[in-house]
């Protein structure tokens, strides 16, 4: 299922990242039993929901050019960033997470699989934008399950080079939340480039990448200190 799926994304998985997704499935089922990391338990619907869906994005970043830099933000249980990372193993990744016990959980994910180009960073979204280290150092930005997208912008936006692309994993009917984050996305320096729409395997409803372009540099007081984008969006 995951071969047949990942090809639909253009993917040739060898047996080398079967066996990392494989390990990572085993790694995410025995953490989850324990927490409540993910509520998805069942093999087939972590192969799609979560694998698969998170696959979905490699169609936008096309051929990666070793060493170029992607931050996933609001990484959670390693959602998109880990399954982009064994399938594209020249990406530089950053997993940022607000939860440490979702960050302990990544450190020791990205131990056991033995991934080189991974960094863990547990801070706030709103934290790390302003970080010099961080900002305006990526070639593309991730997020899923986070936000709507114009807090999201506000979100990822920072971390962007002027050229990077951030790609929103949202489910149908993402036009009305487009139109809500238009005031956003002019004061953060971001234009929709395009929406992809897919259906994952034995899914009942379809999902959507949004693609955002940053053609500006996000000015100096964005982001905003810790929750004012969600308490109050642009």
């Amino acid at each position: 299922m995951l071969r047949t799926g990942a090809a639909r994304w253009g993917l040739a998985l060898d047996n080398g990242q079967i066996d990392l997704f494989g390990r990572f499935l085993e790694g995410l089922i025995a953490a989850a039993a324990r927490t409540n990391l993910t509520a998805i338990r069942e093999p087939l619907e972590i192969v799609s929901k979560h694998f698969l869906d998170s696959l979905a994005g490699s169609r936008v970043l096309g051929r990666v050019t070793p060493g170029s830099r992607l931050i996933d933000v609001g990484s959670g249980a390693g959602f998109p960033g880990l399954p982009l990372k064994i399938a594209c193993p020249g990406l530089e990744i950053t997993l940022l997470e607000a939860s440490g016990r979702k960050a302990a959980f990544l450190r020791d994910m990205v131990a056991r699989l033995g991934l080189a180009g991974v960094r863990v960073v547990h801070a706030r979204a709103e934290e790390a934008g302003r970080d010099p280290e961080h900002r305006e150092r990526y070639r593309f930005a991730v997020a899923r399950a986070v936000a709507e997208v114009r807090v999201l912008v506000e979100y990822c936006l920072p971390f962007l080079c002027v050229g990077g692309l951030f790609i929103a994993y949202k489910g149908p009917d993402i036009y009305p939340e487009l139109e809500r984050a238009e005031r956003a996305l002019a004061a953060l320096g971001g234009v929709v480039r395009e929406v992809e729409e897919f259906r994952l395997p034995e899914a009942e409803a379809g999902r959507s990448l949004v693609v955002i372009e940053k053609r500006a540099p996000t000015p100096a007081r964005f982001p905003r200190r810790p929750g004012m984008a969600a308490k109050r969006p642009l």
